[in-house]
């Protein structure tokens, strides 16, 4: 499956749920934050399956709250790349400087 096709299954998922309402982002907010902690504690524990997960919780969690903002997330993902594409720096211990 491509990611436009997950993307569509994400959110016909949420829309059975009712979660895509924009009084409902705050909480998933919180989702957005607790997939990211699964994310540290299996990079912590060198868990490769549970790191695929989180991330791939994570991802969700920004599809939905994405839409219930009326935001594309692919456009929001544009977004970003263009503001850091003709970036300058260098990677210092392996965190990224910017000038």
């Amino acid at each position: 499956m491509n990611f436009k096709e997950l993307e569509a299954n994400v959110l016909e998922w949420a829309s059975e749920k009712d979660l895509l309402h924009k009084s409902n982002s705050m909480k998933q907010y919180a989702k957005v934050l607790e997939e990211t902690q699964e994310i540290l504690v299996a990079l912590n524990e060198n868990n490769e399956q549970e790191l695929i997960d989180a991330i791939g919780d994570t991802l969700v969690t920004l599809i939905i709250l994405s839409k219930q903002n009326d935001l594309n997330i692919v456009e929001c993902l544009e977004v970003a790349y263009n503001v850091i594409k003709n970036r300058t720096g260098k990677t210092v211990n392996g965190t990224f400087i910017k000038d």
